[in-house]
């Protein structure tokens, strides 16, 4: 038994798992939590199924992060992917790995993820209070003693501050966590929307094309305006952050091969939300466009081929009637808009010099980037309280003796699939654990 005073200060995924991991050990713990309840971001992940984690190895996870997830080994060394799922089952969970690695509870529910959650901090004693909005960390002598809230002053010999990002407000994610690092002498790395929708330049053809969802293209950002994109420099294979696949030669910042989705702004799906960060940090530094590759499968001399041969074949059909096999009406429209083409010139009619054309905007098809849906609206907040003012052997502030870290406060973030919730578990369970011990 500890017999140490932990306070929590987030009911999220990381404060959920060091509230119940200290309490575990004997400490006196109390989550606040300033929603009507816990784990409500829980409940929206993994769009409401709740993506647990991922079956990847911990070193092809940890590339996920970036450079940044060095920090992770030991907090994953200590409590990773089995532990969490050997803690869940214990409340009756049992889960799944899909075909692409995310992991799953059976059920499909994340609702009965969070009541798991919620039988462990039950069934070990602590003391949780919702509605709980904290008004300031206390400390004295370079120490934490207290935190206080609208309605009362804890005492606490440790404090995990598990407040999570700035996305999703609605969860009750509203930066706090970060205000109250920065009082207590903690540096803020810049925040920045991570998976979030883009926004493209050209409203005409975005409007035109709102609702249409491709499911196999290649997207492509590139650091210059779209008029100036050299297709011949595009990679064939994806490239972008947790690919170990290299980083791509400038002007190229990413390019992954996956679905979109346009929307009345823009751009969304997974291609476009898992290279949106890199974006989001290329357009501090100048234009950023968008090259979409709509016939990935194939080269453009294979495209070209293929369209001079249909052409032949059926040239006393219109142009339009004759691509539509290949894509949605409104996508070759827009692609035929582009060239200035007439949708309804026969393809007899066609040049060789407009065939080419029309192979070089299905396989290019290039937007201008004017930015990105707010923070907000995105899955995940970048940035955060710096990694080089926190021990990643026991999630303590340096600066701060017995103030803790876990979780979307931290200056981590990954791509979709798991990662980031299993981040905040096992980050959480380290800070529980060394709270309760003050290691």
């Amino acid at each position: 038994m500890s017999g140490r005073r932990v306070v929590v200060i987030g009911g999220g995924a990381g404060g959920i798992l060091a509230a119940g991991r200290a309490a575990e050990l004997g400490a006196d713990v109390t989550l606040l939590e300033k929603m009507e309840r816990p784990g409500k971001k829980i409940l929206i992940s993994g769009n409401g199924r709740c993506n647990l984690s991922n079956a990847r190895e911990i070193n092809e996870f940890i590339t996920m992060f970036g450079p940044n997830g060095r920090f992770l080994y030991p907090a994953f060394h200590h409590f990773f992917r089995d532990d969490l799922l050997k803690l869940l089952a214990r409340s009756g969970i049992q889960t799944l790995a899909e075909s692409d690695g995310r992991i799953f509870p059976v059920s499909g529910k994340s609702a009965d993820v969070v009541k798991a959650l919620k039988k462990y901090i039950s069934g070990n004693g602590v003391k949780l209070i919702t509605g709980a909005k904290v008004t300031a960390i206390e400390f004295a002598g370079g120490a934490v003693i207290g935190v206080k809230t609208a309605a009362a002053d804890n005492r606490a010999d440790a404090v995990v501050l598990a407040t999570g990002g700035a996305s999703y407000p609605q969860t009750g994610s509203t930066g706090d966590g970060y205000r109250m690092a920065e009082k207590l002498g903690h540096s803020m790395t810049c925040l920045r929307p991570a998976l979030v929708p883009l926004v493209l330049r050209d409203k005409r053809v975005v409007a035109g094309l709102k609702g249409i969802s491709l499911p196999d293209v290649r997207l492509t950002s590139f650091a210059c305006r779209a008029a100036a994109i050299d297709t011949s420099a595009a990679p064939r294979a994806d490239r972008g952050r947790g690919l170990g696949t290299g980083r791509p030669r400038p002007p190229v910042i990413e390019s992954r091969r996956g679905s979109i989705i346009f929307t009345h702004y823009g751009l969304s799906g997974p291609a476009a939300l898992l290279m949106s960060l890199a974006v989001v940090d290329a357009l501090e530094a100048g234009p950023v466009s968008l090259a979409v590759d709509l016939m990935p499968g194939k080269t453009f001399s294979q495209l070209s081929e293929d369209l001079k041969e249909t052409i032949s074949a059926q040239g006393s059909k219109q142009i339009k009637s004759l691509l539509f096999k290949l894509l949605p009406d409104r996508v070759i429209r827009a692609v035929l808009a582009g060239d200035g083409m007439p949708a309804d010139i026969k393809g007899g009619q066609v040049t060789a010099r407009q065939r080419q054309a029309i192979a070089y905007a299905l396989k290019c098809l290039t937007f201008d980037v004017v930015g990105t849906r707010p923070l907000k609206e995105a899955m995940v907040t970048a940035g955060g309280v710096s990694l080089k003012e926190v021990d990643p052997r026991t999630m303590q502030s340096k600066i701060i003796r017995g103030l803790y870290f876990c979780g979307e406060v931290l200056d981590l973030d990954a791509d979709t699939g798991g990662f980031n919730l299993q981040a905040a578990f096992s980050t959480g369970y380290l800070a529980g654990e060394c709270a309760a011990h003050e290691c």
